[in-house]
């Protein structure tokens, strides 16, 4: 473990500044890649999972949160559902109809947040859990090739649509060219300030059913604070499944009824 994380903190130190030669491509290619990015993970059926975040601050104890992750691609649902700690247990997040919602089990009320949410508290942000959707919400430009590491990559940049609401409006992302997976994903304010970078150092591949075909899961996401330098978050996302789950599930009051 000790060794892996030196090779992920290595990689967060490498500049993407090493142009190596390789044909370009278009912007149309690049948008062909980062559709192909989102139709890896998507599910046609339901996804459960069971995910781990560890919130590291500089100078304090980690915190580790326990939550199982609920989504249904086709709809456009998602849920987080926190059951650990204890302080956390309940907690539960809800998007449908393109809103998000946080439900607080000590208030028994529900809040509207924004996709810069800090899902938990953490440095983690709703779609770190959730289906990508990337094609559908920027516009894709071809940047550069570089090296990442062992990585050969593609650098796409992506810049919001308008009258979409996401986390950040600006993306670049490394994408490996060997198997054609992000590696690194960095998130830009409006003004172009860097706000949080993202590695990906495993990638898990399953057959579903309901897809007839492969879903990618990153099963390790580390997210490097950018503002506050010395603050990351991993998430680990263990146990996926792709049986279908109750319709019921997919609302405020069955969120409600696992905090009673």
């Amino acid at each position: 473990m000790k060794l892996f994380l030196g090779f992920v903190t290595a990689l967060a130190l490498i500049p993407q500044a090493n142009v190596w030669s390789a044909e370009t491509l278009s912007d149309a290619e690049a948008f062909n890649m980062v559709k192909e990015l989102d139709n890896r993970q998507r599910n046609s059926g339901d996804y459960t999972s069971l995910v781990y975040v560890k919130e590291t601050e500089k100078n304090k104890e980690p915190h580790v949160f326990q939550a199982i992750v609920y989504r249904r691609d086709k709809d456009d649902k998602l849920i987080i559902l926190f059951t650990k700690p204890k302080e956390e247990s309940g907690k539960g997040y809800l998007k449908i109809d393109k809103n998000l919602w946080m439900y607080d089990p000590n208030t028994g009320k529900w809040e509207r947040r924004t996709e810069r949410e800090r899902i938990a508290g953490t440095n983690s942000r709703r779609e770190d859990f959730d289906e990508s959707r990337m094609a559908e919400e920027f516009n894709i430009k071809f940047e550069s090739n570089g090296t990442l590491g062992p990585y050969k990559t593609h650098i796409l940049k992506l810049t919001v649509k308008e009258g979409i609401d996401v986390a950040y409006p600006m993306i670049k992302l490394a994408v490996d060219q060997k198997d054609k997976n992000i590696v690194r994903r960095e998130e830009f304010s409006l003004s172009g300030k860097l706000m949080r970078t993202t590695y990906y150092p495993k990638w898990n591949k399953r057959y579903s059913e309901s897809k007839k075909g492969d879903v990618w899961i990153p099963e390790e996401l580390r997210i490097f604070d950018e503002l506050e330098k010395g603050n990351t978050t991993t998430i680990l996302i263990k146990e996926t499944d792709f049986k279908n789950v109750d319709n019921n599930i997919f609302s405020k009051a069955w969120i409600e009824s696992k905090s009673k």
